[in-house]
């Protein structure tokens, strides 16, 4: 899909690997991967397996895949920078807890409505639908106030590969006590996607520290909505201050 390609930049001596949702690409996070460049980050968007294609496509996809190229995507930019930010949306958010949980050498994360637990009863009537042959329901992306902004999307949500998200955040919610370094949690009150408990629970979950930002004027895809330079503003704020500090 025009639009949905991978980007990076060049830029040092500190890193910012930028995460995008499911079902989305890195549309929604282009513009917090610019602003980070512009700081002087060095920044790499890239675009996750079975996304930023088509619906098929990402049918044979799973979290195994994702999480597999946002740990490839993080060492090869560790291996350029002194110290590294990560930063995600949604299901990004999810692979920035994943990551950080596992690499304490992590400057700092940036959570943005990041999916952490999925309620037991919509897994079984996903996995109803999914045992009854269906292989995907209506679409999870574009919830955003702002009229004029559109995520690129798909038009549909494939079962199986939500099923494995949720039973990685399962897995990985018991991980976030490892979770030690600085924890940067912005979330939208107003979320049709990923219920605001969340934001939540990561925070009563991770062990470092945490600053809050509520996103008043966004839907989930605060990075396209209303608040996007708040939540640039913000960021690029934490990535300084955690970059400067940490050792």
């Amino acid at each position: 899909i025009p639009g949905c390609e991978p980007w990076s930049a060049a830029g040092g001596p500190h890193g910012v690997l930028v995460l995008h949702g499911f079902t989305g690409n890195p549309q929604s996070m282009r513009g917090l991967a610019e602003a980070f460049a512009a700081a002087g980050f060095a920044v790499e968007l890239p675009l996750l397996p079975g996304h930023g294609t088509s619906v098929d496509d990402m049918l044979g996809t799973d979290w195994s895949d994702w999480s597999a190229a946002a740990e490839a995507a993080f060492q090869d930019l560790a291996g350029r920078v002194d110290r590294v930010v990560v930063a995600g949306l949604s299901m990004g958010g999810s692979l920035t807890c994943w990551l950080a949980s596992r690499h304490p050498e992590i400057a700092g994360i940036v959570c943005v409505n990041a999916a952490v637990s999925v309620p037991d009863t919509t897994v079984d009537a996903l996995q109803e639908m999914l045992d009854g042959g269906i292989d995907r329901i209506p679409a999870i992306g574009g919830d955003v106030a702002d009229p004029d902004q559109r995520e690129k999307a798909y038009d549909a949500t494939p079962l199986a590969p939500l099923l494995s998200l949720a039973a990685a955040a399962d897995e990985f919610r018991d991980d976030l006590g490892k979770i030690a370094c600085p924890v940067l949690i912005m979330n939208s009150p107003q979320d049709h996607v990923v219920e605001p408990v969340n934001s939540d629970i990561l925070a009563a979950g991770v062990s470092g520290p945490v600053e809050r930002v509520t996103l008043e004027r966004s839907y989930h895809v605060a990075t396209l909505d209303y608040d996007k330079d708040l939540v640039s503003e913000r960021a690029i704020e934490f990535a300084r201050k955690v970059t400067s500090t940490s050792t």
